[in-house]
C-alpha cells in the first residue's frame, strides 16, 4: 500500500507543479492584458511578431549531433579504444556541443542577412 502512495505522490507533485506554474503564468498574463486594455492601450501589442523558426534548425542539428555521437561512440567501443560506459556519453555530449555551437554561428549568419 505504501508503494502505491509513494508512486502516486511522486507523480502528482511534478505534474501539480507544472500545472500550477502554467496556471499562474496565464492568469497573470490575462490580468495584465485586461489592465492595459482598461487604460486604453491598443490591443495590437498582444500580437506576436513572426520570427524565423530557428528552433527547428537547432533541434535538427541537435538530433544530428546525438546520432553522430552514438555512431562514433559505437566505433570507439568496437575498436576497443574506449569502454562503452565512457565512449557513448562523452561522444554524445561532444557532438551535441559541436552541433549547438554550429547552430549559433548559422543563426548569427542568417540574422545578419536579414
Amino acid at each position: 500500500m505504501d508503494d502505491i502512495l509513494i508512486t502516486f505522490f511522486s507523480l502528482l507533485i511534478p505534474f501539480g507543479t507544472i500545472f500550477g506554474i502554467t496556471y499562474i503564468y496565464f492568469f497573470i498574463r490575462h490580468k495584465e492584458r485586461l489592465a492595459l486594455l482598461e487604460k486604453g492601450m491598443d490591443a495590437k501589442i498582444f500580437q506576436a511578431v513572426r520570427k524565423p523558426l530557428y528552433i527547428l534548425l537547432k533541434l535538427g542539428l541537435l538530433f544530428i549531433g546525438v546520432a553522430v555521437g552514438i555512431l562514433v561512440g559505437n566505433i570507439l567501443k568496437v575498436t576497443k579504444v574506449m569502454e562503452a560506459e565512457v565512449a557513448y556519453p562523452s561522444m554524445i555530449f561532444l557532438f551535441v556541443g559541436i552541433a549547438l555551437v554550429l547552430t549559433y554561428f548559422i543563426e548569427k549568419k542568417l540574422k545578419k542577412k536579414e
